[in-house]
């Protein structure tokens, strides 16, 4: 081979960098200025982004991972628990941007690909009006200044961007901490809990008797892949040696994921101060584990398995939770208690974890009390008490710890951020500050949330401004002519013996048809159509809770259906509307339509002969 001659190469100057001014520390800050930022982009500050700016006001996300969904993500894959706690409590999972964002999941991703939700999730982001996303963006700095009654006002938060290595200073009028930790609440000076309470601080039975620092641990997650031939698994040298005696109370029959039950730090670690360290031992544990299930004999049925992912960023469950005007407690979850400003609920069990986590193997992993009911979450438990403009979502709401242990869960964080978003935008709209709002916008922002499909139970639809809920509207229906009025009813899915709803017979042309005494003048109608709220349709590692699942858009939403505008026996418009997958659908008019008579007919669903409508609307 011939050597390369220096002197017949020809010359190369190289280009060199353009050079910040400063280093990155010192970089100036570029100003930015919104109504609304929220920081934290797992499925509640996502939320509660979503439906800020949904509702109008200039919102930014801060997110400091590079996909969305926190322990929902790619990075930590856990699945998405909320009220209907897998399946035992029927109709009760949650709606509004939730299951939005999970019809969508199911409707383009039946290979149940974590890539996908991802790139699903940042779509919702990246593309809503009036939202700015900016994730690998870390809050480094909180400004505030003086308010009335020792309270303090939040000007702006600091941010470094990791990957432009931007540094930015965001100003706004409302604040949204959805960090999971409550950062921005640290940093801002809101008072705080930490650790569990003593029985006799809010008359809880369940609680320690004496208050102490402890929180839950943090996980890692595994999966594995059958393939089809035996696999050598070699066990590194640093991970632990784990026999089927140490793994007595801890479930594993479900080989290929695993485990929630992986879980260290809180006790003698602090969860946030030692994340590093806590993470290093996870994944000595994980290894452990997964080293006994290929090679200790007593899992033959794992000869196949491949470690196929291995979480390297922990999902945490506990650490600092703000305090807000109200503190939810054991006793409010318990009794099933319905808030008069109740803006979300949970129903989740009280998932009490045991101190330490998998460091004592002699104890169950959980202690569950379950719960009789769904309960409702108060808006006074979802802003600071002493920082005037600070929202909380997520799993640092103003809760004790035993309330605390079913709030945690993702699909109640969700429906708290929606209910965050959605009253941060009435703050702007109203220039108040949470405590400052008034009963009258306490219950236009419940009403809201009903609106967008959230669910608040014991709340039905009171929407002056809806034209079906004008007096004198008749309904008629090609079928189940008894059951049509129920869509007017105010209440989205069924509750107890209470269907509410109209169910067709068969798919194929039935129809449900609106009379109004009058004409009117409409410009949007919206429908809630049944999506089965007695099934999971999470993303999942289990194959367990997959195979439960339906690997398509649920079979009982309506597919295609056609609206119809009369006046008399004249037929102003007819809209086909084809390939639905949502649940909450809103139809907006090419213009503003008069008319006596809307008729709704369906032709196709995703599988089920017996559609069904929960609630039509028609607004003007």
């Amino acid at each position: 081979m011939n050597q390369l001659n220096p002197a017949n190469m020809p010359s190369f100057q190289p280009q060199s960098e353009p050079q910040p001014a400063a280093p990155i520390h010192q970089a100036p800050l570029e100003e930015l200025d919104y109504d609304v930022v929220v920081a934290g982009g797992g499925l509640s500050g996502l939320c509660a982004a979503l439906a800020s700016a949904r509702g109008g006001a200039r919102t930014a996300l801060l997110h400091n991972r590079p996909v969305l969904g926190g322990n929902a993500s790619s990075e930590i894959r856990m699945h998405i628990c909320g009220a209907d706690c897998h399946m035992s409590r029927p109709e009760a999972r949650e709606t509004g941007i939730l299951e939005e964002i999970l019809l969508e999941h199911k409707h383009r991703n039946p290979g149940n690909s974590w890539a996908i939700f991802d790139s699903i999730l940042w779509e919702k982001a990246r593309f809503q009006p009036g939202l700015e996303l900016m994730l690998n963006t870390q809050l480094t700095a909180v400004q505030t200044r003086p308010a009335a009654n020792d309270q303090q006002l939040i000007s702006s938060v600091q941010a470094i961007q990791l990957t432009s290595e931007r540094r930015f200073r965001l100003s706004a009028r409302q604040f949204i901490d959805a960090t999971g930790d409550a950062t921005l609440g640290y940093l801002a000076g809101a008072r705080y809990m930490y650790g569990r309470e003593s029985a006799g601080q809010f008359d809880e039975g369940d609680a320690p008797r004496t208050a102490d620092a402890c929180t839950m641990g943090s996980s890692l997650l595994f999966k594995a892949k059958d393939l089809g031939q035996p696999v050598p698994f070699i066990c590194p040298s640093w991970a632990y040696h784990f026999t089927e005696d140490d793994l007595k109370n801890r479930g594993h029959s479900e080989l290929t994921s695993g485990y929630w039950w992986i879980e260290l730090g809180g006790q003698t670690e602090h969860i946030i101060h030692d994340a590093e360290a806590i993470r290093d031992e996870l994944l000595k544990t994980l290894f452990g584990v997964w080293d006994h299930i290929k090679n200790s004999g007593c899992h033959p049925q794992s000869a196949d398995l491949d470690l196929e992912w291995v979480g390297f960023l922990p999902g945490k469950r506990e650490s600092r939770r703000l305090l807000g005007d109200y503190v939810l407690t054991e006793s409010d979850c318990l009794s099933a208690r319905r808030f008069p400003d109740a803006v979300a609920y949970g129903g989740w069990p009280l998932d009490v974890h045991v101190v330490s986590g998998f460091s004592d193997r002699q104890q169950a992993p959980t202690v569950y009390i379950d719960l009789p009911d769904v309960y409702t979450i108060p808006f006074r438990c979802l802003y600071s008490q002493n920082v005037q403009n600070l929202f909380i979502a997520g799993r640092a709401i103003s809760a004790t710890h035993l309330a605390f242990a079913s709030t945690r869960v993702m699909g109640t964080c969700a429906v708290v951020g929606q209910a965050v978003g959605t009253a941060a935008a009435l703050c702007i709209q109203r220039e108040s500050v949470p405590r400052a709002l008034p009963e009258a916008a306490i219950r236009q922002l419940q009403q809201q949330l009903l609106k967008d499909d959230a669910y608040i139970p014991g709340l039905t639809n009171q929407d002056p401004l809806d034209l079906l809920q004008q007096p004198g509207i008749q309904v008629s229906a090609s079928c189940q002519a008894e059951q049509a009025a129920q869509v007017l009813n105010g209440t989205t899915r069924p509750v107890g013996r209470s269907h509410n709803c109209w169910q067709a017979d068969q798919p194929n042309g039935a129809w449900l048809s609106f009379h109004f005494p009058q004409p009117v003048t409409i410009s949007t109608v919206q429908l809630t159509f049944d999506s089965n709220l007695s099934r999971e349709i999470m993303i999942s590692l289990s194959e367990q809770v997959l195979a439960r699942q339906e690997n398509h858009s649920p079979s009982e939403l309506v597919k295609d259906y056609e609206l119809t505008f009369f006046k008399g026996a004249q037929v102003l418009l007819q809209i086909d509307k084809k390939d639905n997958y949502q649940r909450h659908c809103a139809v907006r008019l090419p213009q503003p339509l008069t008319c006596d008579r809307l008729q709704i007919t369906i032709h196709t669903t995703h599988g089920t002969l017996t559609p069904r409508i929960f609630e039509v609307r028609a607004y003007g």
